[in-house]
């Protein structure tokens, strides 16, 4: 099948491993992820660059704090992260070290893929790990982490990591061996060979939560798809039972979700997926034709009201008229001073105010239509 080739063919690639795949009644299972290692030193042994994104520290850390199950409570999951973290990055050295190779731990928060400068960092920080020809381990820093440990996995994550590294292929590997058109557990449920576009899993049931060590569930998953898959990046579901044979272009294995798009500047990305905004601007309906149909820049004559408190350069939201968004983009005034612009014409308001007020609220190349 031509679509896995691009995973077989490989020569950059991110594999995510959810936390359930490498715990057995919530003790880390070093079988489990030497199996893993294994599978993954042979890609790096035949020249491929492997960047592993890794859940299961909050796991890792159950046992050692007699726990006799996930925490609820955030303090509780910190600390069982911070005692996990270090035994599961232990357990990834000693694995890959019987393949002479080194690993090497990157620990992220959302603000590590929110913020442009930190964004720039992580990436550079990957690029030169992998040219020194280490495994990056990635994984959310859940032991100062909040909302990453409230209400997601890494399946998100390892999808930015792989545009941040300009990944080849994306892996995303569970307990379940593809997407079904329904529970596994269902009789009749069938797995999804491919999925070439969203109207693909029309009809298709996504929703529930993983087991109960992890986190994500299969909507994490395929929400992690779509964000490769529009930037360029081909992405493979299936279990980490069947990694020897999904690293292969076997069709029998997993499900494919084919890319649907080009690859983006990072910051394009980064506003459309990652970034955190920090206010709306709601526009009228010439805005926003101008913004959504033409790849117009946004400027104040067609802003109506600013909402919430922003500075220059951060993200911001634009919405209809009835707050529905259209678009993100980096806005070059604050939340202060864009007001008394408002319905202005840029000319009239270099002319009143000086030459630096002629500039657009959001610039055409830091924008992103989100419709």
């Amino acid at each position: 099948m031509p679509h896995r080739s691009t995973v077989a063919n490989a020569m950059r690639l991110v594999v995510k491993v959810g936390s359930s795949s490498l715990t057995t009644g919530g003790r880390l299972d070093v079988a489990r992820l030497q199996a893993l290692v294994d599978v993954l030193a042979a890609r790096r042994h035949a020249g491929t660059s492997v960047v592993l994104v890794s859940s299961g520290a909050i796991a890792a850390g159950i046992t050692p704090l007699h726990l006799t199950k996930r925490p609820r409570d955030l303090p509780t999951q910190q600390a069982a992260a911070s005692v996990g973290q270090g035994a599961l990055i232990a357990a990834y050295q000693r694995a890959f070290a019987r393949h002479g190779l080194t690993v090497g731990q990157v620990l992220l928060t959302v603000e590590d893929v929110t913020r442009r400068a930190h964004y720039g960092n992580a990436r550079r920080t990957l690029d030169r790990l992998l040219d020194f020809g280490v495994v990056p381990v990635v994984n959310e820093n859940d032991t100062v982490a909040t909302s990453e440990i409230r209400f997601g996995d890494n399946d998100r994550l390892a999808a930015l990591v792989a545009h941040l590294v300009s990944a080849d292929a994306l892996v995303l590997l569970s307990d379940v061996d593809g997407l079904y058109d329904g529970s596994p557990t269902r009789p009749g449920a069938t797995r999804l060979d491919v999925v070439h576009s969203a109207d693909d899993l029309a009809g298709v049931d996504v929703g529930g939560i993983g087991s109960s060590v992890g986190t994500g569930g299969m909507a994490t998953k395929v929400e992690a798809a779509a964000i490769a898959t529009a930037a360029g990046i081909p992405t493979l579901l299936t279990s980490a039972a069947l990694a020897d044979v999904a690293l292969s272009d076997d069709p029998a294995v997993g499900t494919i979700f084919v890319a649907t798009g080009r690859r983006k500047p990072s910051r394009l990305l980064w506003l459309a997926h990652a970034s955190k905004t920090h206010g709306r601007l709601l526009l009228d309906d010439g805005a926003v034709r101008a913004v959504v149909e033409r790849s117009k820049s946004l400027l104040p004559a067609g802003i109506t009201s600013v909402e919430g408190d922003f500075g220059a350069g951060e993200p911001v939201d634009l919405c209809r008229l009835d707050g529905g968004v259209v678009a993100r983009g980096l806005v070059n005034y604050s939340s202060d001073e864009l007001p008394a612009l408002l319905g202005r014409s840029t000319r009239e308001l270099a002319r009143e105010l000086g030459p630096e007020y002629e500039r657009e609220v959001v610039h055409r190349d830091d924008l992103v239509v989100l419709v």
